[in-house]
């Protein structure tokens, strides 16, 4: 299964799914592919570039879990999942936010506080020089 991006075919504004079936397959594994950040943003329309195919087509030959990418699920998981085949109940590509310090931040605000106090401080001397008091 490969989710695609959203506006990628004409007339579907929304991400579609990509299913492939395989007769006389030998394991009941089923591979989920997130493609779903890896396009190319046009004017009316979102395109694969040929390396979004290309890391596509990879991924599924290797048929192998890639971290905030691909997942292959067993039938049991599935199974357990109440057969849900969302795309992202399986691949996890959450991306933690970088931890902000507060500290620090202070301190940059009051920099410049301090340094927007001096430039209208300036500004007023120039306004002053021009005659506009």
């Amino acid at each position: 299964m490969i989710g695609s991006p959203a506006n990628l075919f004409y007339g579907t504004g929304i991400p579609a799914a990509v299913l492939l079936f395989k007769r006389n397959k030998a394991s009941s594994n089923v591979l989920f592919i997130d493609a779903s950040r890896d396009y190319q943003n046009d004017k009316n329309q979102n395109r694969l570039r040929q390396s979004d195919i290309d890391k596509i087509v990879a991924t599924y030959q290797a048929r192998e879990t890639v971290d905030k990418y691909a997942y292959l699920a067993s039938f049991d998981e599935i199974k357990d999942n109440d057969f849900n085949l969302n795309i992202p109940r399986y691949v996890d590509t959450f991306e933690e936010e970088q931890e902000i310090d507060i500290n620090a931040m202070q301190v940059e605000i009051s920099q410049l506080e301090t340094e927007l106090a001096d430039v209208k401080q300036e500004m007023a001397g120039y306004l002053k020089e021009l005659g506009y008091e």
